[in-house]
């Protein structure tokens, strides 16, 4: 039941974004926390150079795991980028667990900012 709701949850989720941000072309797991990241740095209309991109996926990343006790926010540089501590060790998952937690971070996220239901 839990897997079919966050299932649904996810696809509506991609669906929206998909539509919103990449002309309707499904967009993927890293995409959609690059999204993250950059909501969070609060710059959506800037030029990005591959550096930053990176960073911006490690913000999203960070953003998305800081409710499940493995990150911390710490404190916004001079430049306005957020930086977090690691708290807690990651645990070692699968690739496909790495994922299920990655989706439902996302949907919680996204729930809490009502962009989805």
């Amino acid at each position: 039941m839990r897997d079919e709701l966050l299932k649904k949850r996810w696809e509506s989720l991609q669906k929206a974004l998909s539509e919103q941000f990449a002309d309707g072309d499904l967009m993927q797991l890293d995409a959609i926390i690059y999204l993250v990241g950059v909501q969070e740095l609060g710059k959506p209309q800037d030029k990005f150079k591959k550096d930053d991109k990176v960073n911006l996926i490690h913000i999203g990343i960070c953003t998305l795991l800081e409710p499940y006790g493995f990150y911390e926010f710490d404190f916004v540089d001079e430049d306005g980028w957020p930086h977090f501590n690691n708290i807690s060790k990651l645990p070692v998952l699968k690739a496909g667990e790495q994922t299920v937690l990655m989706k439902e971070a996302l949907v919680s996220y996204f729930l809490k900012r009502e962009y989805i239901e």
